[in-house]
């Protein structure tokens, strides 16, 4: 996980699912940190890569449809098998006030997602992400991006929400990344992006811990990334998957593949979205009913203790 900018005081790395800036530096090298699955990475305070452009790059319509329509038939088929990685699903979260957003006059559930360009374990996460909310609503504007070149995972083919906009009937979505891929010389770090909102640090802070967080094991993990509130109901902090499934691959690739239901990553990206389905449902009162009463979802539910 990875640590993200929520705390300006420490600035960490991706760990298998920590907001960029949350851990404590190493002297050199990567630190590797396996909890239940989700992979947590200290970042190096070696050589910094050169800098690389920061020219945003949209979406391609091609690539746009085929993770924004996969065939329902696939997450019939895949439901929450995987044989390529372990799958970790959003954990519950009770007893919290809800968490809102109005849009248009109307109280809608919100996703808050707080992630960093350079941690490949949030390149991962937004693959689930994209193709999950896709089953909801629709997104504009989303980028195309690539992890940390000097990072595990090296350069792990993802999105970025940098730029993005989501509309929906059911629920609402907000994207941060903190920081880029590009590294810091003067920091041996990356350089900022977003800096979060009172609200969102507010979130991060309470949630993005061992409190409620049930697979940190350390006080260490508190501030991991990619982190994912979803409406105060779920809560996920850590990739679903281990980014070493798309290793190799481009965004082109992954995405072409997410029509075969026997595709090894695709197993990995729909059967982690299936699982984070079944959470939006939740929040959704199970609307759309043609989403959350499909095979797929029904499996998920059933894996998750969610009726």
């Amino acid at each position: 996980m990875a640590k993200s900018p929520a705390n300006k005081k420490a600035q960490t790395p991706a760990k298998g699912g920590r907001p960029a800036g949350l851990f404590t530096w190493i002297a050199v090298g990567v630190v590797l940190v396996i909890v239940v699955g989700l992979v947590a990475i200290k970042m190096t305070s070696g050589s910094p890569a050169a800098k690389a452009s920061t020219t945003f790059e949209p979406v391609d319509a091609t690539t746009m449809s085929q993770i924004s329509s996969v065939p329902e038939s696939v997450f019939n088929t895949v439901g929450i098998t995987s044989p390529v990685a372990p799958i970790s699903a959003p954990s519950p979260l009770s007893g919290q006030p809800a968490l809102v957003k109005t849009v248009n006059g109307k109280s809608l559930p919100l996703i808050q997602y707080v992630g960093a360009e350079y941690c490949p374990y949030c390149a991962a996460e937004r693959w689930t992400s994209v193709v999950a909310l896709s089953r909801f609503g629709t997104f504009s504007n989303l980028g195309f991006a690539q992890s940390g070149a000097t990072d595990v995972y090296p350069n792990t083919k993802t999105f970025t929400f940098r730029q993005s906009s989501y509309t929906s009937p059911y629920i609402a979505f907000s994207g941060a990344e903190t920081y880029t891929s590009i590294p810091n010389p003067s920091t041996n770090f990356y350089y900022p992006l977003q800096k979060l909102t009172a609200a969102q640090t507010a979130l991060v802070k309470k949630y993005d811990t061992m409190k409620y967080i049930p697979t940190f094991t350390s006080t260490q993990e508190n501030g991991s990334i990619p982190f994912i509130d979803m409406g105060n109901k779920f809560l996920s902090a850590g990739a679903s998957f281990t980014p070493a499934a798309l290793a190799g691959l481009t965004q082109g690739q992954i995405a072409s593949a997410l029509s075969d239901a026997t595709n090894p990553v695709t197993q990995a990206i729909i059967a982690s979205a299936n699982e984070h389905t079944a959470a939006i449902c939740v929040l959704t009162n199970n609307k759309p009913a043609a989403v959350c009463s499909s095979a797929g979802v029904k499996a998920a539910k059933k894996a998750m203790k969610i009726k």
